[in-house]
């Protein structure tokens, strides 16, 4: 079975079709998702997911891209990530690609998140993107290896993931993985260890080949994984297997919240 650990279901693009899109994610061998909060405003629509579905879950955070919306403190991001539908604290990080580095505000958002994770014992869900290095030391300096995480949609060089890996972070592939142009990210997906990747769709974005220009949904996370056993010499059942079971190590869930899904769907 798949797990596509980063989704945004509660987005305008799919909210509406929630029902179509647990049906897709069954005949794929898709048997959770993680549904990622982006603000706190919206929060209440991904708990209420996880609370639903007893194979979805949810996070509690504010991404690193939202400037006009209610600031999260550290007492109310850990009371939200308290929720026991509420299995990380994020999506949280660094983007200078979008706001340029100038941005203390994004900097001190990033270390609430990592305090609140602390104070909970959650892992944290890491968005970076033009920013590796403060990314990196903040984790370090915030002692966010006591809780470690993920570095979702990664697309940073080997050496920033051999440096988050060895703070207790995985690396997450999304359909970038199968763009054209991201040979230098299948060179790290080639040289990572196994026991530290998580496979992720970050729908409604992001749709991988051969489906790109649709609007992306969990069931596709498929094609991301099937591009990981390819560039690692295994079965797509092979992946599936260990990038679950580094998801359920991860967020500390129990299989049997995973829906049961045929086995022939990931053969």
């Amino acid at each position: 079975m798949l797990v596509d650990s980063h989704c945004h279901l509660n987005f305008e693009d799919l909210a509406a079709r929630v029902p179509e899109i647990l049906a897709a994610m069954d005949s794929a061998g898709v048997a959770g998702a993680l549904c990622v909060s982006v603000t706190l405003e919206t929060f209440p629509e991904v708990e209420a997911l996880a609370l639903a579905h007893p194979h979805l879950f949810a996070s509690a955070g504010v991404h690193p891209d939202y400037a006009d919306v209610e600031e999260p403190d550290v007492e109310h991001l850990a009371r939200l990530a308290s929720g026991a539908r509420v299995v990380a604290v994020g999506e949280t990080g660094l983007d200078y690609f979008r706001l340029g580095s100038g941005v203390e505000w994004q900097r001190e958002r990033f270390r609430r998140h990592i305090r609140a994770a602390r104070e909970v014992g959650k892992p944290l869900i890491v968005h970076t993107r033009s920013a590796a290095e403060d990314t990196l030391r903040i984790l370090r300096e915030e002692g966010a290896d006591r809780v470690g995480g993920v570095m979702h949609c990664f697309t940073e060089t080997l050496d920033v993931a051999r440096a988050a890996i060895d703070l207790g972070f995985m690396i997450s592939f999304s359909g970038i993985l199968t763009f054209r142009n991201a040979e230098s990210l299948r060179e790290v997906a080639r040289a990572i260890p196994l026991d530290a990747m998580l496979v992720e769709t970050d729908s409604p974005f992001l749709a991988p080949v051969p489906l790109r220009g649709k609007i992306n949904e969990p069931a596709f996370v498929r094609h991301t994984a099937q591009r990981l056993a390819e560039l690692r010499g295994l079965g797509l059942a092979d992946i599936a297997h260990r990038t679950t079971e580094n998801f359920l190590r991860l967020f500390r869930i129990d299989r049997a919240a995973l829906r049961p899904v045929s086995a022939a769907a990931v053969n």
